[in-house]
């Protein structure tokens, strides 16, 4: 059975690779979905896959990248509306900044 979250990441996580690195985490870990920034400064992903699977991300997610400092993470149910927003034919996308 696969799980869907959806994560706010807040602190100086944009200009530092997070988007690009939260898409190799993903990937690494067989998770769909798609990661992007924020207007507010934050970055926002949505995690669908294996339980076990997209909780490792979230907790990967909560250190960041190498460069980032993850002040709080907010995590809530995600939906198959949200994850349709990727990019077709992508398992997993980084989108525009919204």
């Amino acid at each position: 059975m696969n799980t869907q979250c959806i994560v706010v990441i807040r602190g100086r996580v944009q200009g530092v690779g997070y988007r690009a690195w939260t898409e190799i985490i993903a990937l690494d870990r067989g998770i769909e979905g798609w990661v992007r920034n924020r207007r507010d400064g934050s970055v926002e992903a949505v995690l669908a896959g294996d339980p076990e699977a997209v909780r490792a991300v979230v907790a990967a997610c909560r250190r960041g990248p190498r460069g980032a400092f993850v002040e709080a993470l907010d995590e809530s149910e995600g939906s198959s509306i949200l994850l349709a927003q990727r990019h077709p034919g992508e398992r997993f996308s980084v989108l525009r900044t919204e």
